[in-house]
């Protein structure tokens, strides 16, 4: 399946800090806004929508596809992104391309590092938890070396050692240390490339039970009385 028959493409990006929209063409040609703002996504997200769309000259008409940033990330936040493209997509009648939250960041990250580097993205789950990803660069995208996963905050120190690290997993320490970046999610016009590179055979047209990747399950803590 050609994708350019799929462009443009509207992306959502709310997995975390970032509240951010982009309509792409290609790599050359994207209009691109986002909020930096922690609580503000179901506030701001269409101000965001709506000013690309203006940036970009477009009438929603025209857009061919939706991709939205899928997670793992902050439970809200994509239950918002992932409910305005739904929306959006349902009324549009065009398809949705669910796109992994941490492929999309090490594809934005991979534009920057030397050939054959390696890296880490973790970011906190909870209190105890991390999300953990090992990614080396391979002719400007990226392979996997440690598969996403769920790890202890105790077992991060051995598993990271002497490694760039990315995420919030270090937002609260000394900025001295150099090899850590606090980048937890990617800029919309990554989630939007992730697509454009990956999305064949990945387009969602029957979406009325897609649901966000918590890779966590959500558990609702009884009160005792």
């Amino acid at each position: 399946m050609d994708m350019t028959n799929y462009l443009p493409t509207l992306s959502i990006e709310t997995s975390d800090n970032i509240c951010g929209a982009c309509v792409y063409f290609d790599d050359t040609k994207y209009f691109t806004s986002k909020v930096i703002l922690k609580h503000s996504h179901s506030e701001k997200l269409f101000e965001v929508i709506n000013l690309v769309m203006k940036q970009a000259e477009l009438d929603f008409s025209e857009i061919k596809s939706i991709a939205v940033s899928a997670g793992p990330g902050s439970f809200t936040g994509l239950r918002i992104g992932m409910a305005a493209a739904k929306g959006m997509a349902q009324s549009l009648s065009i398809p949705i391309i669910t796109v992994p939250t941490f492929e999309a960041l090490a594809l934005q990250i991979s534009n920057y590092l030397p050939e054959n580097s390696s890296f880490i993205i973790s970011n906190k789950v909870g209190k105890d938890d991390l999300y953990f990803a090992k990614f080396q660069i391979n002719s400007n995208n990226f392979i996997f070396q440690t598969e996403l996963k769920i790890i202890q905050k105790a077992d991060f120190p051995k598993l990271s050692n002497n490694q760039l690290i990315f995420g919030n997993v270090n937002e609260n320490k000394s900025q001295e240390n150099l090899l850590s970046k606090t980048i937890s999610a990617p800029d919309p016009e990554f989630v939007a490339k992730w697509a454009a590179i990956n999305g064949d055979g990945k387009l969602i047209f029957d979406f009325d039970y897609l649901e966000p990747n918590y890779l966590k399950e959500f558990l609702v803590k009884e009160k005792k009385l």
